[in-house]
This record gives structure tokens, C-alpha cells and sequence, in this order.
């Protein structure tokens, strides 16, 4: 795939790169290691004072990097200036937390004495040259929220960002050398995805971090496990948005419309397979649907668009083959179902809600990373639970209700790294973040995020003798 800034509004090429030689990826591995010998000793005023002048940076200049990501992938405008100051936000949070999310721990005196040690303590230390490996779809927001812990903990960045975010891309490591860190603590490596493996191979790169397809996943974990590095992996969702008989229909199926199409309903915690109690299936199903159909589709640099293009001509390809697959086997397409008549450039894809979904159909297993939304009827507690949990991912979930014994079952039963109740799953600097089943492993944000790439180091001090 080239390295070039394609405009999914008209599918217009607006600039292309030329990706790293051997010779230059050899030198920033070089910069890099050498870089994380003098970074790992500062403290942490100084890194959080860097990071807090990079925050500084990005808010002055958000609405220039919004538009550049707009350009390069599509999001409204809107969206973008929100994921810039987003960004800013959890800069300052780690900024703030992060000496003490690494703080050193002691045990008790009695577990001391019982370990034999005159003292002893756990300390977080810094392991080293991370790599990351992220995707477009939150260009900024997903190197952001690994870069600020990762910095904050004493560890330097490589960044192998996605081939169609080069410009926002090295905004980044432009953002990071202006704020003042030293030359090498963050690093924008434009290459393909063949360069990956001798990069992570590389003895100076100690860990690997990756947000992007299970594909992608599969090969950066399975290279890690050769080399016995540490990873952190992010992958595809397919998140459950269950909706039980005490819910707030109206509220319900409201917060579903921005649930589903959220970044142009190209976000691994999109709200995807709606999972509806059949006493309340008709009137919220009634809701959703005309919600969804009054979404503006359009220019996305315009303030009023809701909906933007997909990012690649490709992704409206595979999306348009699962809804092809799931109405030719017998799917109702309750509104939408195909490109807007009325945009004929550039990769946009209509709003649509599928109905009389059966596991047959592809659209049941798999992913639909775009605007398009499968609703379910079940009867009772445990077929929304059963529902929820059939499929391979396991991300994020949500759940309306006023039940108290829904919230235990669900909390109790479901499959995901999170569960929303009476909302949509969003992600916060405050709390960790993460899948399991083929969503991933590992956490991201929060302490658990920041303690990911670090040695968690034992100190024993021995007894002296008598004590």
C-alpha cells in the first residue's frame, strides 16, 4: 500500500511519500536506543512539563490537525477538533498521575519480616523502545493514548502509523520535538507494513504495541512471541448494545444512532449488533431507524455532516459485501442498504439498519466497520446474554436498563472488556481500556495502561543478622 494522503471525500491524491531506506530505519534505532539511556533517568517534573507544552501545542493548533485528518480519512471536522482536545485532556492527565500510578510500593513490615528482608519494595521502571503500530481511524487519539503513558513512564516511541495518515502522522513527532523532548524519545517511521518485522526483531526495541485488524495482530504477536517481547493489542469489535424491557426507549435509541455511527461507524467500539427485548423491539426499532435515515451524509469538512465517507474505497467494498451477503440471505434492509445516489465521488456508504439477521450470514461473525447497524429480538435475560456473547470479539458492550438483576447478570456474564450501562462506551484517560477473546489483550490508559510498558522491578534487602 503506498504511503499518501488520499482524499476519501473525492478519492483525489493529494500527496505521497517515499518510505524509509534500511539505512535511515538503522540510524533512528541507533538515535532511539541511544536516546532511552539519558531519557529513563529524568524525572518526572520534567516529562510531565514536556508533555503538558505538548498539550499546550495541539489545542492551539487544533483546528489545523483536525482538518489534515479530516482530509486524510474522512471524520467530520466536528469529530476531529473533539479527538485533538481529547488528546490534550489525557496529556495533562498522565502529566498529572503518572508519578503517582509509579509510585514505589512497599509491603507491610510483616510481610517484610516474612520474606526475610530488612526492607523491600516494588518499583516501575522504564523498559525501554517501544514499538507502536497503529491505525487510521483515530489517527491521533490512538497514538496519544499509548505515546503519553509510554512517555510519562521514561520509554521512547517508534511509531509505524497507517499508510493513508502520513501527514498526521508526522505531525506528531513534529508535536513531541517542539514541546522540547530530546531527538529520538518519539519517532514517526514511514514505512510499509513489510518493514514491521525487522524492526521488531531488532534487539534495541524491547516492546510492541499494536491497535488494527486481528490479521495485523496475529502476525506482531506472533513475531513478539519469537522474540519474547512484550505486546499490547487492540483489535477488531463487534460490541453488543442491549436493550432490556425497563430501558428509556427514547434515550435508548437515540444514544444508538451516535453509537453506531460514531467516526462514520469506523470504530472497533462502535456500538454494532443491537440486541432489542421484544417488549420494547418495535418502538425502539421505529426510533433508531428514522434516526438513522435523518443523518446528513456528506462533505465531511462540512460543520453540519454527520456522516462522512469511509476511509478507503476498499472498506465500502468489504462493507458492502457483508450487507450484499445478509440481504441475499434473507436480511430486510429497514433503511439504507447502499451509496447515497446523490454522491457520486469519493467512498461514502448510506446509514443502514439490517433486520432478520441469522447466523448464517456473514454480517452475524463478522466486523462491519461502517454506518451500517443488525438488530436482534430476543425473549428473556439469558437470550440478550447468549446473544451478546456470539461473536469472536470482545471488546466494549452496552446495556440499557433499570434492572438491578440485569446489571449483576451483565456484569457478571458478559464477554468484553467493559460494559457501559445506560450509555455508549467511551474511552477515558481515568479508566483502562482493553478486550478479550479476539479483541485483544493487555490494557491501555489508566494506571494499568502505564504500568504495561514498564519492569516492575522486586528490591530485597537482606536481614542483618539477630533481626
Amino acid at each position: 500500500m503506498p504511503i499518501a494522503t488520499v482524499n476519501p471525500a473525492n478519492g483525489e491524491t493529494l500527496k505521497t511519500f517515499e518510505a524509509l531506506g534500511a539505512e535511515e530505519i538503522e540510524r533512528r534505532l541507533a538515535v532511539a536506543a541511544a536516546t532511552f539511556q539519558q531519557y529513563r533517568t529524568t524525572d518526572f517534573a520534567e516529562r510531565a512539563g514536556l508533555l503538558g507544552r505538548a498539550a499546550d501545542l495541539l489545542e492551539q493548533e487544533q483546528q489545523d490537525i483536525a482538518r489534515t485528518m479530516t482530509t486524510e480519512m474522512g471524520k467530520p471536522v466536528v469529530a476531529a477538533r473533539a479527538e485533538a482536545a481529547k488528546c490534550a485532556k489525557a496529556m495533562r492527565w498522565y502529566a498529572a498521575n503518572a508519578e503517582e500510578l509509579l509510585a514505589d510500593e512497599h509491603p507491610s513490615d510483616d510481610e517484610v519480616k516474612d520474606a526475610g528482608a530488612s526492607r523491600a519494595s516494588v518499583h516501575y521502571r522504564p523498559i525501554g523502545v517501544v514499538l507502536a503500530v497503529m491505525p487510521w481511524n483515530f489517527p491521533l487519539w490512538q497514538v496519544v493514548r499509548f505515546a503519553a503513558p509510554a512517555l510519562m513512564a521514561g520509554n521512547v516511541g517508534l511509531l509505524k502509523h497507517a499508510s493513508n495518515v502520513p501527514q498526521t502522522a508526522l505531525y506528531l513527532a513534529d508535536l513531541f520535538k517542539r514541546a522540547g523532548f530530546p531527538e529520538g524519545c518519539f519517532q514517526t517511521l514511514l514505512v510499509g507494513s513489510d518493514a514491521i518485522e525487522g524492526i521488531l526483531r531488532d534487539r534495541r526495541v524491547a516492546a510492541a504495541t499494536l491497535t488494527g485488524s486481528e490479521p495485523a495482530g496475529r502476525s506482531v504477536a506472533s513475531i513478539a512471541g519469537d522474540e519474547v517481547k512484550k505486546t499490547v493489542l487492540e483489535l477488531g469489535g463487534s460490541d453488543p448494545y442491549v436493550v432490556m424491557a425497563s430501558a428509556d426507549v427514547e434515550r435508548a435509541a437515540k444514544t444508538a444512532v451516535t453509537a453506531r455511527v460514531q467516526n462514520n461507524g469506523q470504530s472497533c467500539i462502535a456500538a454494532k449488533r443491537f440486541i432489542v427485548h421484544t417488549d420494547v423491539y418495535d418502538a425502539f426499532v421505529e426510533r433508531f431507524t428514522a434516526g438513522m435515515a435523518a443523518l446528513t451524509v456528506g462533505d465531511p469538512m462540512e460543520e453540519s455532516t454527520d456522516v462522512g465517507p469511509l476511509a478507503s474505497e476498499q472498506g465500502r467494498a468489504d462493507l458492502e459485501e457483508l450487507v450484499d451477503d445478509a440481504v441475499h440471505r434473507g436480511a430486510r434492509a429497514l433503511c439504507g442498504g447502499g451509496r447515497p445516489k446523490e454522491l457520486d465521488a469519493g467512498w461514502y456508504y448510506t446509514p443502514t439498519v439490517l433486520a432478520g439477521v441469522t447466523s448464517d450470514m456473514r454480517i452475524h461473525h463478522e466486523e462491519a466497520f461502517g454506518p451500517v447497524a443488525t438488530v436482534y429480538r430476543v425473549a428473556d435475560l439469558d437470550e440478550a446474554v447468549a446473544l451478546a456473547n456470539d461473536t469472536p470479539f470482545g471488546l466494549s458492550s452496552n446495556v440499557w436498563t433499570r434492572s438491578d438483576e440485569d446489571i449483576k447478570r451483565f456484569v457478571r456474564d458478559i464477554e468484553a472488556g467493559g460494559v457501559f450501562f445506560n450509555g455508549m462506551t467511551a474511552s477515558h484517560p481515568a479508566l483502562p481500556f482493553g478486550g478479550v477473546k479476539r479483541s485483544g489483550y493487555g490494557r491501555e490508559l489508566a494506571g494499568h495502561g502505564i504500568r504495561e510498558f514498564c519492569n516492575i522491578t522486586t528490591v530485597w534487602h537482606a536481614a542483618e543478622p539477630g533481626e
